[in-house]
């Protein structure tokens, strides 16, 4: 790294390597946020990430460029650090730092398409022009980048472990590698335990019966319904697209970009929603490691031995999804993920009726959708699993809870003010 930095140096200061930043009054934005986070997400579809490798990636580029940004700040104006604390040297160029904290970081966890990310900041650095500050900048956020990698190295994200296949009424059936991320380090949450929920209805329950039945007939691949299998496929998001992580990312870049803010607003909006995200996760594998409850497919062709009067087997009934799921049915990543991200747009914005368009990497035909609000869409998305047929309603409620609890810990704790133990104002955009 230190040899691609003297190369840029070169070639975006030349003779002028002292000229003070007041000579470049005027330069271009490359607003490093956006450009960085499109290539993480393209590097999650190109490797098919798991959600939760996804969300960890996403999370470890955030941080990195929030704190290089952040460390650039005097006192009265900076917020705390999210991992990585330290001013940056004064004068230094923010969005030089911003570039190469994330450069840091998607070369040290991308080595695959290195070349890529060394050819991007090389361009991002020369649009910022010649000077020290540039220079500075880029050094700076190099070693917060590095910083972030060494600090997450031990994470507990790996090795890969797998819970084997259960067997009985009840049970999830499959072999289900990832669990390790039950344990995974925090980046933001003291306690992810806290956020488990108690287990899902019995099988002999009423409420368990409500949800059979709803499930059955909304998720059939056999009933003919184009609003729901549309529905289903605009949020399904399988492995080789951005992951649920991802799109609720790509809609907060949007947000971001419509509302034109400056590159510390951005910063801090991307890195509290992606530790977030990546906290989200922790429970979200924990709760589906504890109970390894059943899909539906498997309710439904062998409701005969789940001891429910109220719960006619069909053992040809099919998903509309086509599949049964690879991972425990309680809880909904989806569903907890969406609710983890419209919690904190809604927060950091102020307010959770802010109208979007978007279009999923699974939308069907490429067509876009439009929302009045942060919720409406993580509602849909919840309810996406059921007429997938790959959840039950439970497990969409108890994963959305999930994600709304971690995500009030995190706009309620992190990136405060230096100057008040909370934010100024009722919300983190105040």
């Amino acid at each position: 790294m230190k040899k691609l930095l003297t190369a840029l140096a070169v070639l975006v200061t030349g003779a002028g390597a002292g000229t003070p930043a007041a000579a470049h009054p005027v330069r271009p934005d490359i607003d490093s946020v956006h450009v960085w986070n499109e290539l993480a997400l393209s590097a999650v579809r190109a490797t098919r990430a798991t959600d939760a490798d996804a969300a960890r990636l996403y999370a470890m580029l955030n941080v990195a460029v929030y704190d290089a940004v952040n460390g650039l700040r005097s006192g009265h104006t900076g917020r705390a650090p999210a991992l990585i604390g330290g001013a940056g040297p004064h004068g230094a160029d923010p969005q030089a730092a911003a570039a190469a904290a994330a450069h840091a970081v998607l070369a040290g966890a991308d080595a695959a398409r290195a070349a890529t990310y060394d050819a991007q900041l090389a361009a991002d650095l020369a649009r910022l022009g010649a000077g020290t500050p540039v220079t500075r900048g880029a050094t700076w956020g190099d070693h917060v980048g590095a910083a972030v990698l060494t600090a997450r190295a031990d994470d507990g994200s790996r090795p890969v472990e797998t819970q084997p296949a259960g067997a009985g009424p009840g049970v999830f059936r499959a072999d289900w590698p990832g669990v390790q991320y039950r344990n995974v380090r925090p980046f933001a949450v003291t306690d992810p335990a806290r956020y488990v929920p108690g287990p899902p209805p019995g099988l002999t329950s009423s409420a368990y019966a409500q949800a059979f039945a709803e499930v059955e007939q909304l998720g059939n691949a056999a009933v003919d319904a184009p609003g729901l299998l549309a529905t289903f496929q605009f949020w399904s998001l399988p492995a080789g697209s951005a992951q649920p992580p991802g799109e609720w990312l790509r809609i907060a870049l949007t947000v971001a970009g419509q509302r034109h803010l400056a590159l510390g607003d951005q910063a801090r909006l991307t890195a509290l929603l992606t530790m977030t995200l990546a906290d989200t996760t922790i429970p979200t594998v924990a709760t589906k490691y504890a109970y390894r409850h059943w899909r539906p497919t498997t309710a439904i062709r062998e409701a005969d031995t789940d001891g429910n009067p109220a719960t006619p087997p069909d053992p040809a009934w099919t998903s509309r999804a086509g599949s049964a799921g690879g991972t425990p049915e309680y809880v909904s990543g989806h569903s907890a993920y969406s609710g983890a991200a419209a919690t904190v747009l809604a927060g950091f914005f102020c307010t959770d009726r802010i109208a979007f368009t978007h279009t999923t990497d699974s939308a069907p035909g490429g067509v876009a959708r439009g929302y009045p609000s942060f919720s409406a869409a993580a509602t849909e998305a919840g309810r996406s699993r059921i007429y997938g047929g790959q959840h039950f309603a439970f497990s969409d409620q108890a994963a959305q809870s999930i994600g709304r609890a971690v995500a009030r810990d995190v706009l309620a704790t992190k990136l405060l003010r230096n100057t008040a133990p909370i934010h100024h104002g009722p919300c983190p955009a105040a």
